[in-house]
């Protein structure tokens, strides 16, 4: 098993490892900054405003499509979405890539939750809000995907598929939390940038300790 680690697919590709770290630096800036800025606050910013839906959220059906997105980043929803995409990832014989799965997205969730009352900002008067994890874990998931796309790839295309889909997947869910009411569009930003953080970073440390075994 050892050997198979070792000698499996990184889980972070080199072909985009020194962008992603220089963005996983970025992420952080991002996500302490705005953490200080709403720390202990309840009401959007200026831009938040910009971007809320009116008083009656989304309407139908988009409400319902809104739903369904928001239900992959919940308990249920995320833990059958890990176990499938971990148990598609071991078939395709890339264990590095199944530990990044339950480590990074681990790591994500609780590292998202910890920051809530850390930061303290709240939305609709007692919902910790900041930052998104709903959010963080759709960005999370996308990272990864890219990850195991890049290794057949050239390294513009390998950069590009890593930022269309990171981008995507944090709007999707971010038009779904901010469209229910769940979140401000700024919490959805420090979602962004903490998966930004932890899945390179935790993708480098699955490489080095695998190495090592």
């Amino acid at each position: 098993m050892r050997s198979a680690v070792r000698a499996a697919p990184p889980a972070l590709p080199v072909s985009v490892r020194t962008p992603v770290l220089v963005a996983a630096g970025l992420g952080l800036v991002v996500l302490v900054v705005l953490a200080v800025l709403f720390a202990g606050e309840s009401q959007p910013t200026a831009f938040d405003t910009l971007l809320l839906p009116g008083p009656d959220l989304l309407p139908d059906p988009w409400w319902y499509v809104a739903t369904a997105v928001d239900f992959v980043g919940e308990p249920v929803g995320s833990a059958i979405v890990i176990v499938l995409f971990t148990g598609g990832v071991l078939l395709a014989r890339r264990p590095r890539t199944a530990v990044l799965i339950l480590v990074g997205c681990g790591l994500t969730v609780a590292v998202t939750s910890l920051l809530k009352p850390i930061t303290g900002r709240v939305i609709h008067g007692h919902f910790l809000s900041y930052p998104s994890g709903h959010t963080a874990f759709a960005t999370a998931l996308a990272l990864i995907g890219a990850f195991l796309l890049a290794d057949r790839l050239s390294r513009p295309a390998a950069l590009a598929v890593t930022a269309v889909l990171a981008l995507a997947a944090a709007l999707l869910m971010a038009w779904a939390e901010v469209g229910l009411g769940a979140h401000y569009p700024t919490d959805t930003i420090g979602g962004f940038a903490a998966a930004l953080v932890i899945i390179p970073a935790t993708a480098l440390a699955v490489d080095r300790i695998s190495a090592r075994l």
